[in-house]
């Protein structure tokens, strides 16, 4: 589409490294759309992920923070009733732990550790995105031991 004008700002695929990571995660997960300032030049973060399974595995997989806030939604895709989550998501906010079974859309401020994410059952598949006002995406991982 970048042919018109304006059709440099609609991104219809993933980075090719969210490609390649399709071979190695099978069909767990999937990154559908990935956005930020490399993509689309004045553009911001934002992530889309359809995951069609439960893993043991956390993704990401250490609590870490940010130095700008970010939104994380939990989406489910039950046509009939929107609202449930169509599986489990255990997150971790400030050190608390937090079951979802619902349609949830949380506001992580700058600074707060959040992570990991397990995705502990998906009975349909959920709809994950992350968002933040940042041209490209940073993440500050704690070290364990670590204070502040």
């Amino acid at each position: 589409m970048s042919e018109t004008k304006y059709g440099k700002y609609i991104v219809t695929r993933p980075r090719d490294r969210d490609v390649e990571e399709w071979k190695e995660v099978g069909d767990t997960r999937k990154v559908n759309v990935y956005v930020d300032g490399e993509i689309v030049e004045g553009g911001y973060y934002t992530m889309g992920t359809w995951w069609y399974k439960a893993s043991d595995e956390p993704h990401p997989d250490k609590a870490h923070s940010h130095d700008w806030d970010e939104y994380l939604g939990f989406l489910g895709t039950n046509p009939d009733d929107p609202l449930d989550l169509g599986g489990e998501v255990e997150l971790w906010l400030g050190g608390e732990k937090h079951i979802l079974t619902k349609t949830s859309m949380i506001f992580v401020p700058a600074g707060l550790e959040h992570c990991p994410v397990y995705f502990r059952r998906v009975d349909r598949p959920i709809w994950f995105l992350a968002t933040g006002p940042m041209r490209s995406y940073t993440i500050d991982f704690k070290e364990q031991g670590d204070s502040d």
